[in-house]
């Protein structure tokens, strides 16, 4: 049987040093004393688009000269393996994006991050963190400290363009029966009703996990994952014919494979589509007016419109933290701690005012300097009373590749629903 990436990590793991603990002490209650430090960064973000970047170029500009970094990007799909690879030879970078759940377990588990939890008691900067942030963290690694930090703060829903809403007459919908009376209206009068990001998978799979959320509960797959219930339940597999009952009608348009994310939401703010599933980090794209032709107030939100409010109610989102941020234990240091306590008190004001985007910690920006794209994110955040996760948070890296690559053939009708909860099915048995 192959072994996965996890199952490999975790083996090779636990035959090297574990638990490797930091000893030293230090006193952050003082100015910093700008000690020498160069920190290697790896994430999936490029470098000029980055607010690690910002955030590093400020600190040595404004608080440590002697403090340097070194930035490596790695794909987002060749992210997991990278971690991987580095971990196993004890050489994960001092700071790295990664994903909560099921990957970040296993290096928990190991010892290989940082204790945060520990971390930001000595720092004294608990308080800049966003406590929901805090607890959909913890919830995710299963642990009752926390061991990485967000770098989001979001909820998930329907992007729409009002104008072509109003063009097709239709109404921002709340059940699922009526949402699929707007996607025909839309598809009636010869507007492309729905877009995703087809080439990136996740966009797809987001959107069968809204539909199997609110028909078999917030818990879904988390019950699948602990193998409570099956992946092939009948509830799962209606979601996936579902999203492909969509593409069989022509909802998604021509090549729905081949739009990526970027693609997808140009399609919906130049109104070449009426509705885009994504995050509320989407806003940095709207507040940007070179991309968002529609206009500071063209495009609206709205929550995964529900099926029955006692399964998954209207106040229920889809919630997460984007890729998160780790570090690494062992090189973790007093020079790395300064430069956390910086990041921690100042990324909240910093990603407000560079992107008008909520990253999971305090800021003080008023509410009169925000733009409308950020005081509805904000609204929405403020409206959720509950959380769940997306489709793959819960899945170990094989099954997670599995249910990604072939979403792409459940869009193009080569896969039935059946046939594509059958395939996970298939590599969870195999675990």
């Amino acid at each position: 049987m192959k072994k996965t990436v996890l199952t490999i990590l975790m083996a090779t793991l636990t035959a090297s040093t574990m638990f490797a603990v930091s000893t030293f002490a230090a006193d952050y209650s003082g100015e910093d004393p700008q000690l020498k430090k160069n920190i290697k960064i790896l994430t999936n973000w490029a470098e000029e688009d980055d607010l690690l970047t910002k955030i590093c170029e400020d600190y040595q500009k404004n608080v440590n000269p002697n403090f340097t970094w070194e930035y490596e990007m790695v794909a987002p799909d060749n992210l997991q393996q990278k971690i991987a690879t580095l971990a196993a030879s004890n050489d994960l970078p001092d700071i790295f994006t990664y994903e909560s759940g099921a990957p970040l377990s296993v290096l928990i588990d190991s010892g290989k991050v940082k204790n945060i939890s520990k971390a930001i008691d000595e720092l004294g900067t608990v308080g800049c963190l966003n406590s929901g942030a805090v607890d959909l963290l913890k919830g995710l690694s299963g642990t009752d400290d926390l061991y990485d930090l967000p770098f989001g703060m979001n909820v998930e829903g329907f992007w729409y363009n009002k104008a072509l809403f109003e063009q097709a007459g239709c109404e921002v919908p709340t059940t699922w029966n009526e949402f699929e009376v707007v996607l025909q209206k839309l598809s009636d009068v010869g507007i492309q009703p729905l877009t995703a990001g087809g080439a990136d998978k996740w966009g797809a799979t987001r959107l069968i996990n809204a539909y199997a959320v609110r028909t078999a509960g917030n818990d879904i797959m988390t019950k699948a994952a602990d193998g409570e219930v099956a992946y092939t339940d009948a509830k799962l597999i209606a979601a996936a014919n579902k999203i492909a009952d969509w593409a069989k009608k022509g909802y998604f348009g021509e090549g729905i494979t081949t739009v990526d994310m970027n693609t997808a939401g140009s399609m919906l703010m130049s109104g070449k589509a009426a509705i885009f599933y994504n995050g509320t980090w989407f806003t940095q794209n709207l507040t940007d007016d070179s991309q968002n032709l529609a206009g500071e107030d063209g495009i609206g939100f709205f929550n995964i419109p529900i099926v029955d409010e006692s399964i998954s109610s209207s106040t229920s989102y889809s919630m997460n933290c984007g890729n998160i941020l780790a570090l690494d234990n062992d090189k973790y240091d007093e020079a790395t701690g300064w430069f956390l306590k910086y990041f921690m008190e100042n990324i909240g004001n910093l990603a407000m005012e560079e992107q008008g985007s909520v990253k999971g910690y305090t800021y003080d920006v008023a509410a009169e300097d925000m733009d409308s794209y950020t005081k509805l994110v904000l609204d929405e955040i403020d409206k959720a009373t509950e959380g769940f996760a997306w489709w793959e948070a819960k899945m170990p890296s094989e099954i997670s590749k599995t249910a990604q690559e072939n979403v792409q053939p459940l869009l193009n009708g080569e896969m039935t629903g059946e046939e594509y909860m059958q395939s996970i099915q298939d590599v969870y048995e195999m675990q």
